[in-house]
């Protein structure tokens, strides 16, 4: 279940750190109120997900899941840069990702 939590965490990262985009500098009330919203529920899920996973494996998997899918996503939504040197390094960081919930 704690793994569960962490992804659904991660994904919430990923929510947040998009939606700081759409805030237009937190000036903007509804992207505001959802981008903290986000920022609250990711942070409380990987609180909750560290009481049984140890905080190294959870803080680089929560910050992995948000790295990769924030890149994505400004890939897909903001036109930027796909090339393959980033494409490569973003499958490492999920092959990190892998290797840390096999060597858990």
């Amino acid at each position: 279940m704690a793994w569960l939590l962490l992804f659904i965490a991660g994904l919430l990262e990923v929510g947040w750190a998009i939606g700081l985009k759409y805030t237009e500098g937190f000036t903007r009330p509804l992207p505001t109120v959802l981008t903290v919203g986000a920022m609250v529920l990711s942070v409380g899920l990987l609180g909750v997900a560290m009481k049984t996973l140890p905080v190294g494996t959870a803080y680089a998997v929560w910050v992995g899941v948000g790295a990769v899918g924030t890149a994505a996503l400004g890939i897909l939504l903001f036109g930027e840069l796909a090339s393959v040197g980033r494409l490569v390094s973003l499958g490492l960081i999920v092959a990190g990702i892998v290797g840390l919930k096999l060597a858990s």
